[in-house]
């Protein structure tokens, strides 16, 4: 067996795309060399910013003979169809065998492939992973066609048997001939060597100042870092992506830390990290006391005389540069939020959201509107919260934030702050994004929440009216993201709202803004749908309204009011399957998520959880799980009868036709359970329903054991389905348990 080494070397490759590349060659190598029959004991792959490294160990020295058994033709069968069968197979007559089977004599073909040595396997698929490497992008330099991300130097290949011999893998690609040499470090290399393995090959680069793992190199970096601002009373703000990120540009790790302008040190401390990640590529480094950030740390791909003291002040005096810029942002967007923020609100007029849903500011008075409906619910004042969404995304039109797109929303609390707003509104401007993922903080406080609701619920609604909504993997405008933020803070925050009376009022909304009333109908039509919105219930409420419109806003109200009903009840349906997969994740049954989803008041996701996760743990008892079997059992016995009788056994069940202590134990059980589960269920205590429906186990259970239910006493016999019926009906009062699987 033979260890195989590979090195590409080339310039620089950038650094978001080393890691996915390192993977992507090891795929495609060992992939291709097990399709030609090349086992191996393992791999691995490595990336600096001027190479990509494959070793894979316990090669085998050549492919296997392969012996292949083909059935051809029946003897006497056509000249053609046995000179294709030759073809195919590369044999001649005469190296066929004459076989009889169970249909006649027919011919066998017996084609044996010779094993092929390592060297011409890795030769071949090499060439094809490197001709057919998928970069996201790649260039062609010079006469050749060779495509690669940035172009290729030199091809290291070697195949290192166990004695210690290396063999040179003979290749040649667009005249880059495969060899055993490779180069260090680009600025303090000592010119190109010989490797004669991979151990070699790591110790001879680490000599010439290249450090190959990636991991390595962060560690590196992150302990001199800390180290560095440890010896200061400092310390680093921790940012992984930016850790890979620096690694992947250096293969010399050396750490510097420099210091900030005093003129920059009252910056928020965001926007100087933001600054110095964005544009440099530098680590901050904060007083823990203080939470300022106070310096810098960057890193250098070469060790200098003076111990990186000239490099350092040019990275100062760049840093220098963008912090004046940045500073200037600053103070003339506290100018603008000191004086109230119209400025930049207005301006959001003339900022389109989308060309079929308006401006930014005709979105955020519709979340203000919202806002202040949804206020109540949270026990916050309207005013506040109205507030709240009409400065949230005032910032959008800082000169920060227009640097910055990343500060939106932490920009806004500081000028918020600036401009004396109360501090629920200024935390309101930064968390109403949230959350952006599925695993990020959700709006800590009330006006927050609010915001965040009725911002989230805005962009669904609309995209809902204009037809605009995901299909497939296809998702352009973050909805099902937007969806599960609402359902997330809902249920963090355990708010008790009826979705549907605000899906329908937005709708509506959305859909008259689309209809085109000119802009003294719209005003009007706007509160006659916060009507709508204070009903409850669509279809009367928009009764109530057409009777009191006449001329153009009545047609217009008439014209859009249609598919309300259907929008909303499908953007509802949208919202329970988001929830289903939130669910799932968490660990409760799709049956049982559907079961509470086929209950009233569905669109109350607080209600349904609850009821979900108390169904949930009751089917995973003994009581729950027999329960179910004695529900699914009557349901049957029940539902067959009906559709044999054409008939409905709903009521009229009497103990006094009970012919068995089982019946009367049952009718009393019952009763009991009845007692104990409808105030259970007027007062959400789905546990103690779940436990007073858990004490029909044994009556049910005695029941069937007992009693015939289909007996041909006819009385008898609808009494006793009349007291399926009550089993019925008890049981569903819970839950929908016909959706329960089992």
């Amino acid at each position: 067996m033979s260890d195989l080494l590979i090195e590409l070397f080339s310039e620089e490759i950038p650094a978001r795309m080393q890691a996915r590349a390192a993977e992507d060659l090891k795929k495609r190598v060992t992939d291709g060399l097990v399709e030609a029959g090349l086992t191996y004991a393992g791999a691995a792959a490595f990336s600096t910013p001027r190479r990509l490294t494959l070793t894979v160990q316990g090669l085998l020295d050549e492919s296997p003979t392969v012996r292949e058994e083909r059935k051809g033709p029946k003897v006497g069968a056509p000249d053609k169809a046995i000179e294709g069968f030759l073809r195919g197979a590369g044999l001649t007559r005469d190296q066929l065998e004459e076989r009889e089977t169970p249909k006649g004599n027919v011919y066998f073909a017996t084609i044996e492939k010779p094993g092929r040595p390592a060297a011409d396997i890795v030769a071949e698929v090499l060439e094809a992973t490197i001709r057919n490497f998928p970069w996201p992008k790649s260039m062609r330099w010079g006469a050749g066609s060779l495509r690669w991300v940035r172009p290729l130097h030199s091809i290291l290949c070697i195949l290192t048997n166990d004695a210690g011999e290396v063999a040179t893998v003979p290749m040649s690609i667009d005249g880059i001939e495969a060899g055993n040499t490779t180069q260090g470090h680009r600025f303090m290399a000592s010119g190109r060597f010989a490797v004669h393995g991979f151990d070699d090959y790591v110790a001879k680069l680490k000599r010439d100042h290249v450090i190959l793992s990636a991991e390595e190199r962060a560690d590196h970096i992150w302990q001199d870092a800390t180290n560095m601002a440890f010896a200061a009373g400092l310390e680093v703000v921790e940012d992984r992506g930016l850790l890979a990120e620096v690694a992947g540009l250096v293969e010399w790790p050396v750490v510097l830390m420099g210091e900030i302008g005093a003129e920059f040190l009252e910056l928020p401390p965001e926007v100087l990290q933001t600054s110095m990640k964005e544009h440099q590529k530098f680590f901050s480094v904060k007083n823990p006391k203080t939470g300022r950030i106070e310096r810098f740390i960057t890193v250098a791909n070469r060790e200098t005389k003076d111990n990186g003291a000239t490099i350092l002040a040019g990275n100062q005096k760049v840093l220098s540069a963008r912090l004046s810029d940045a500073k200037f942002f600053w103070e003339n967007d506290l100018r603008v939020a000191k004086q109230g923020m119209s400025e930049w609100t207005d301006r959001l007029a003339n900022v389109t959201f989308h060309n079929k849903l308006g401006t930014q500011a005709a979105r955020i008075s519709r979340i203000a509107a919202l806002s202040r409906e949804f206020a109540p619910v949270l026990s916050v004042e309207p005013d506040l919260a109205g507030q709240a969404a009409e400065v949230a995304k005032a910032d959008l039109s800082s000169e920060m934030v227009y640097e910055f797109p990343e500060l939106q929303g932490l920009m806004g609390r500081y000028y918020a702050e600036a401009a004396g707003l109360p501090q629920p509104v200024a935390n309101a401007c930064e968390q109403h994004y949230q959350p952006l993922g599925p695993s990020d903080d959700v709006p800590s406080e009330p006006v927050s929440s609010i915001v965040a609701l009725a911002d989230k619920l805005d962009t669904l609604t609309g995209f809902w009216a204009i037809d605009e909504k995901p299909t497939g993997s296809k998702d352009p405008f973050a909805l099902r993201r937007a969806a599960l933020g609402v359902i997330r803070i809902i249920l963090a925050g355990d708010i008790r709202v009826n979705l549907d009376r605000f899906i329908d009022s937005q709708l509506l909304k959305h859909q008259i803004d689309q209809a085109g009333a000119n802009g003294d109908d719209l005003a009007a039509l706007n509160d006659l749908v916060d009507e709508i919105a204070d009903h409850g219930v669509f279809g009367a409420a928009l009764e109530t309204v057409l009777n009191r419109l006449t001329g153009d806003a009545k047609t217009t109200v008439e014209a859009v009011a249609g598919p309300v009903p259907d929008t909303s009840a499908d953007l509802l349906s949208f919202f329970h399957d988001r929830l289903k997969v939130y669910l799932r994740d968490q660990g409760l049954r799709h049956d049982v998520i559907d079961a509470c989803l086929a209950m009233p008041g569905n669109d109350d996701l607080t209600l349904l959880v609850k009821r979900a996760r108390a169904l949930g743990d009751f089917l995973k008892t003994d009581d729950g799980e027999n329960l179910l079997q004695g529900f699914k059992r009557a349901n049957n016995i029940l539902t067959q009868a009906e559709e044999k009788d054409g008939v409905e056994y709903a009521y009229g069940a009497d103990v006094k036709f009970a012919e068995t202590d089982a019946e009367t134990a049952l009718f009393a059980a019952l009763d009991a359970a009845e007692a104990a589960i409808t105030p259970a269920m007027e007062t959400e205590d789905f546990e103690a329903a779940m436990s007073a429906m858990a004490s029909l186990r044994a009556p049910i259970d005695a029941f069937f054991e007992a009693v015939q239910v289909n007996t041909d006493n006819q009385v008898v016999r609808r009494n006793r389905l009349n007291l399926l019926s009550r089993i019925r009906t008890i049981c569903l009062s819970v839950a929908a348990l016909t959706e329960i699987e089992g």
